[in-house]
């Protein structure tokens, strides 16, 4: 037999296909009414080498819904669940008073905080390249317990930090084709944001021996002659702050992101060199994951770089003065790990807020006035839409 190699197993029209894997038994939506402060990550890439956290990296949760004021948690319980089948289906009962304001108060101080620290260590190390940057994604919060806990056992009055703190939290941002239509077709009109582009990218995930720690992100198109043109070059985003919030009441939940990018610009001449000839030795394939494969032997750069993962985002962008919506279709692969997925995922860039924190005198109001408003647009537009969420 043949020797298949790992990449060109995940062929999208193979006999039989590799089922994607689901999240384990223990993988909870949960509902709780307690704010929790999580440990702070240290700086450190994920396994796949995709994310990496700055030192002071802020990660919150924290629900909100179910709040009438008496501490009851009879109806607060965890619920089992399979990526396949998440949807929450609940009343969407009209809020009372304005939730996105508490919400704002509750995570400007991470904001602020956050920021700051980027700008003190961008400016001490004189980084003019770097970019801030903060997203709004939309999908369903999901908490996976370990092997040794039995979640079945655990009664709703049970429900504690305790509980939490063995929890591992992921956010899913995979959504239905019904919903991705409906924001492109009713929202874009709505929110009052024009067309701006359509993109087609190609993203080469490169790992470098000589600095472990960080992942290079070469970005490319494709010509007319069918070939990939590297276009940029820079390091993935470092996370800042991460700020997950379950809404009990709505059919989605809210992931509110700053991280901050390094465009690499002081790259030698054999570095840029070894990197366009592994873009070069790419070969477009749409039978497997990512669009791209290699030679054998040909996804390395002598000792230094590697391939570790491919990109294929196809996406549609609208934007105004302060906000830039994008709605994309993204299919990975990770050479690490040999998994591939495809998703379909809406991603809000709230570059107002970040132009504003970027001005050095901007009054703390002004960003808490900006936040609360984009908030209220999610809440408005984004987060009750069960009926495209089948």
């Amino acid at each position: 037999m043949a020797y298949i190699p790992p990449h060109k197993r995940h062929s999208k029209d193979a006999e039989s296909p590799t089922p994607k894997p689901t999240p384990t038994p223990e993988s909870f939506i949960s509902k709780f009414k307690r704010n929790v402060q999580l440990r702070a990550s240290n700086t450190k890439a994920d396994r796949s080498g995709r994310i990496v956290y700055s030192n002071y990296a802020i990660s919150r949760w924290f629900a909100v819904g179910l709040d009438d004021g008496n501490g009851d948690t009879s109806s607060v319980h965890l619920k089992p669940v399979s990526v396949e089948s998440i949807e929450r289906k609940t009343e969407n009962n009209e809020a009372k008073g304005s939730p996105w304001s508490s919400i704002a108060e509750n995570i400007l101080p991470d904001l602020l905080s956050s920021f700051e620290k980027v700008r003190a260590e961008t400016e001490c190390k004189d980084l003019k390249d770097v970019k801030p940057g903060m997203v709004a994604r939309f999908g369903k919060i999901l908490f996976q317990g370990s092997p040794s806990m039995n979640l079945g056992s655990v009664s709703n009055s049970c429900v504690t930090e305790t509980i939490l703190s063995k929890l591992k939290r992921t956010f899913y941002t995979s959504l239905p084709a019904s919903y991705t239509g409906n924001i492109m077709a009713e929202v874009v009109s709505k929110i009052g944001v024009d067309f701006a582009e359509v993109k087609d990218v190609f993203q080469v995930k490169l790992s470098d021996s000589t600095q472990p720690d960080l992942t290079i992100s070469c970005k490319c198109s494709v010509k007319d002659d069918k070939k990939l043109r590297l276009y940029k070059v820079e390091l993935n985003p470092v996370r800042d702050m991460f700020i997950d919030i379950s809404f009990l009441d709505m059919d989605l939940d809210l992931r509110l992101a700053l991280s901050h990018k390094r465009i690499l610009t002081s790259m030698t001449e054999d570095e840029m060199q070894s990197i366009k000839n592994l873009i070069d030795s790419a070969v477009l394939d749409p039978d497997v994951k990512g669009g791209l494969r290699w030679p054998f032997g040909k996804a390395t750069s002598g000792d230094r770089y590697s391939v570790i993962g491919v990109w294929h985002t196809m996406s549609t962008a609208y934007q105004n003065s302060s906000i830039r919506l994008k709605v994309r279709y993204a299919d990975r692969f990770d050479f690490k790990t040999t998994y591939g997925e495809d998703s379909k995922e809406v991603i809000l860039k709230l570059k107002g807020i970040v132009s504003g924190l970027l001005e050095q005198d901007v009054a703390t109001h002004a960003i808490s006035d900006m936040l609360k408003d984009n908030l209220n647009l999610i809440w408005q537009h984004f987060l009750s839409c069960e009926p495209f969420l089948t």
